[in-house]
């Protein structure tokens, strides 16, 4: 039985990033760029004035105050105007070109205007309140390099950059499966003896965080054809995963169906608490993920170790999910042998995060995933960890900072 960081390690030497496909710029937000973009064009394009007021040659400004005569009028999108001669100013407006026969701007508000004369009340330094050419991005310079994820400012790089389409790594499309007699969907009526699919709809909305492509494969019976019609379905996908059908029990059925499919098995069962259960298998290439059905399980399965594969089958560089260093604000107890990840709320206090237990760690108990900030990992042969020591937390979501009162008190045995 691997550990959870041998188990991690499989999974990620198992997968690749996708092909990739060009899309346009305004779909390409969260991508990842599958190919450095190389600069056309100088960013400026073209010497530019950065305030309102007077384009001036430096060299005509040496006494204060200077008089000079306006000799033309500039508005940004205006064309160039025509060499300004000694002595001379061009009135010129924010983005505008610097005239040739200029190499400063004088903001206006450094000036006075005297009928067809501007008096400059300040020295003038030569490129002050210009934007040199190039001074952002030369041309031929590389503005991203592949594997560089495309968030707003970039989109805004590559729209200065003229790029309509963007190479990106292809997004991949998730498979999920949930397995057993016991489900119905939403919109059903729960009776006894019935549960709603609730672990489809969390995993469709985890894969669509984590930026891929959910599809909704339904519910697989407790029958060998059933499951298998349905995984060979998944198998069209880049990747599939199913909840529930993967323990030992007579109607776990899951790994027996990925074998008949001539799936190999990399492992089954972790060191790891909640989410022992989980086996990682590969299909031609695609790799399936078998994770365990009650509801906590299947979602720290997901985040620790199927996230991690999905950012890196779409190119991202850091799959991982971050850790920080956080105190236990109260004793934890737990048995020796795996690693455990307890599910806590997490406040800043004097710079540290410090972890409270977001209540009953039961693996069916889901409400403590909605008050989850993180994920404590509490060591595999500690049974005691007490209140004040230090433990890694991945974080799942942004920590604020929290009063005493907002954070409940509880137990995490």
């Amino acid at each position: 039985m691997p550990s959870f960081e041998e188990a991690r390690g499989i999974i990620l030497a198992h997968v690749a990033p996708l092909g990739e496909e060009n899309v346009p710029l305004s779909d390409a937000l969260g991508r990842v760029v599958s190919r450095d973009i190389i600069a056309p064009w100088d960013l400026p394009q073209y010497d530019n004035s950065a305030m309102d007021g007077y384009a001036v040659h430096a060299a005509d400004c040496t006494s204060v105050p200077t008089r000079l005569m306006i000799t033309g009028f500039l508005p940004a999108g205006g064309e160039e105007c025509p060499a300004v001669t000694v002595g001379c100013a061009v009135r010129i407006m924010t983005g505008a070109p610097i005239p040739p026969g200029c190499n400063a701007v004088v903001p206006i508000e450094e000036t006075e205007q005297a009928g067809d004369q501007v008096v400059i009340n300040q020295k003038v330094l030569p490129k002050q309140h210009v934007r040199i050419k190039g001074s952002d991005v030369a041309s031929g310079t590389q503005v991203l390099l592949a594997g560089s994820q495309v968030r707003p400012a970039e989109i805004g790089m590559l729209a200065a950059m003229g790029q309509a389409l963007v190479p990106v790594y292809r997004k991949a499309r998730v498979a999920i499966l949930s397995t057993g007699d016991e489900l119905i969907e939403l919109g059903e009526s729960p009776r006894s003896g019935k549960v709603i699919n609730s672990n489809a709809l969390s995993l469709a909305a985890a894969v669509r965080e984590a930026g891929a492509e959910p599809v909704l494969l339904g519910i697989a019976r407790d029958n060998l054809e059933s499951h298998s019609d349905k995984m060979q379905e998944g198998l069209c996908c880049d990747a599939l995963i199913t909840s529930a059908g993967v323990s030992a029990g007579d109607r776990d059925l899951v790994r027996e169906v990925a074998a008949s499919l001539g799936a190999e098995e990399q492992f089954w069962k972790i060191g790891m608490k909640p989410g022992g259960p989980t086996a990682f298998s590969v299909w031609q290439g695609k790799p399936i993920f078998s994770l365990p059905g009650n509801p906590v399980s299947t979602m720290v399965t997901f985040e620790l170790l199927v996230k991690p594969a999905l950012l890196k089958m779409m190119g991202h560089k850091r799959v991982l999910p971050p850790f920080v260093k956080g105190i236990l604000a109260e004793d934890a107890h737990k048995k020796p042998g795996k690693l455990h990840f307890i599910r806590v709320t997490v406040k800043k206090r004097h710079g540290r995060h410090v972890a409270y237990c977001a209540g009953e760690q039961h693996t069916a108990i889901l409400s403590t995933m909605t008050r989850c900030d993180a994920l404590a990992a509490l060591p595999c042969d500690a049974t005691f960890i007490p209140a004040g020591s230090e433990v890694d937390l991945a974080l799942l979501r942004e920590v604020d900072l929290l009063s005493e009162a907002e954070v409940g008190i509880r137990c995490c045995a």
